[in-house]
C-alpha cells in the first residue's frame, strides 16, 4: 500500500517537473537575453539602468524576446532588469536628474532643438546661451542681491543663526550658496513685517494666503508634487514641483531660447556653406541668448499683468469722501 503511494507521488512529481520544465528554461533564457541586452546597452550608452528605459525594450526586442511570442521568457527579462534597477539605482536616477523644474526645463529643450552638431563643446554653448538667463530668473536666487549670497526679496537665509532677529543675515555663507546655486532651495519666507520691507505692496491677505499654498496646499492629485498658486510673495503666479518655484519668465527663456536656436541651426543645416562650423555655432549661441531673453522679457510683461489684476483696488480720495457724504 505504502509502495504505492510513494510511486504516486513520485510519478506525480515527475510528471509536475516535466511541465515546469519548459517554463524554467525559458525563464532562465529570459534572464541570460536580458545580460546580453543590458550589457549592450550600458557598453554604448553608459547609463540605462532603469526598467523604464525605451532602449532596453528594444534591445530585449533585438534578442527575440516578446511577451506575445514567449511570457515566461519576457518575465525573466524583466525580473532580471528589476533587480539590476534596484542594485543600481536605475530609475531613481531618472528622479535624482529631472527632480528639478530648471533640470526638467533643460531636458525638454535639448530635445527639442536637437543634434546639430557634432562638437560636445558647441553642444554646450548653445545649451549655456539659452539656460542661463532663464536659470537666472527662477526664483532660487537675486542676481542683484550678491551682498546676501543672492537671496531672493521676501526669503529668510536658510542659514541664519538660531534666534537671530534678522535672518536675511546667515551664519554660513558657502553652505547658503551651495543650496541656492547648487539645490535650487529658496529658504522659507521671512516674517510678514521684514518681508514687507523687501516688497513694499505685499499685504496680510497675500502673506497669508502664500503661507498657505506653501505648507498646506497638497497640489495636484493630493501628492504635493506639482501645485500653483496665482499670487506669490509678490504677487507673481507661480508653480511648485517638488517644492521648487518655477514662474512664467523661467519657462518663456526656456521657450523662446529654443525656437530660436533651432531655427538658426536648422537653416545653417541645411546651407552648410555659410561660415565656418563655429561660426554657424556661434550664429545658434547667439540666437539661443536673443529667444531666452526676449522669452524672459515677455514672461515679466505676463507676470506684471496678471499681478496687477490681482492687486486690491481701493476707492480714490474723491470717491471716499463722496461716499462718507
Amino acid at each position: 500500500m505504502f509502495a504505492r503511494a510513494a510511486q504516486g507521488l513520485t510519478d506525480i512529481a515527475y510528471s509536475l517537473a516535466e511541465k515546469v520544465q519548459p517554463f524554467a528554461q525559458s525563464y532562465a533564457s529570459g534572464l541570460r537575453k536580458a545580460d546580453a541586452a543590458q550589457r549592450k546597452v550600458i557598453r554604448d550608452t553608459g547609463y540605462g539602468q532603469s526598467i523604464l528605459d525605451p532602449r532596453y525594450r528594444q534591445a530585449v526586442q533585438a534578442q527575440g524576446v516578446s511577451f506575445k511570442k514567449d511570457p515566461t521568457e519576457f518575465l525573466g527579462a524583466y525580473s532580471s532588469r528589476f533587480l539590476v534597477d534596484v542594485a543600481n539605482d536605475g530609475t531613481r536616477t531618472y528622479f535624482w536628474r529631472y527632480n528639478h523644474p530648471v533640470a526638467a526645463s533643460q531636458a525638454v529643450s535639448d530635445k527639442y532643438i536637437g543634434n546639430y552638431t557634432t562638437s560636445p563643446t558647441g553642444q554646450a554653448l548653445v545649451r549655456a546661451s539659452i539656460a542661463l538667463p532663464a536659470i537666472a530668473v527662477a526664483g532660487t536666487y537675486d542676481i542683484t542681491n550678491p551682498e546676501e549670497q543672492f537671496r531672493p526679496r521676501g526669503y529668510a537665509q536658510r542659514y541664519a543663526e538660531v534666534g537671530s532677529d534678522d535672518r536675511r543675515i546667515t551664519a554660513q555663507p558657502g553652505a547658503e550658496m551651495f543650496e541656492r546655486f547648487f539645490l535650487g532651495r529658496t529658504g522659507d519666507p521671512l516674517k510678514y513685517e521684514t518681508a514687507k520691507k523687501e516688497i513694499p505692496d505685499l499685504t496680510p491677505e497675500r502673506y497669508g494666503n502664500y503661507q498657505r499654498f506653501l505648507y498646506q496646499d497638497k497640489g495636484l492629485l493630493g501628492l504635493g508634487v506639482i501645485k500653483g498658486t496665482m499670487e506669490n510673495l509678490e504677487g507673481k503666479p507661480e508653480v511648485r514641483m517638488l517644492g521648487f518655484p518655477m514662474g512664467i519668465p523661467m519657462v518663456a527663456g526656456f521657450a523662446g531660447g529654443s525656437i530660436a536656436a533651432k531655427a538658426s541651426l536648422k537653416r545653417d543645416a541645411q546651407m552648410p556653406r555659410t561660415g565656418t562650423p563655429a561660426q554657424r555655432l556661434a550664429r545658434g549661441a547667439a540666437a539661443g541668448l536673443a529667444g531666452s531673453v526676449g522669452g524672459i522679457l515677455l514672461g515679466n510683461v505676463a507676470n506684471e499683468v496678471i499681478a496687477r489684476a490681482n492687486r486690491p483696488t481701493y476707492p480714490s480720495t474723491s470717491q471716499y469722501d463722496q461716499n462718507i457724504n
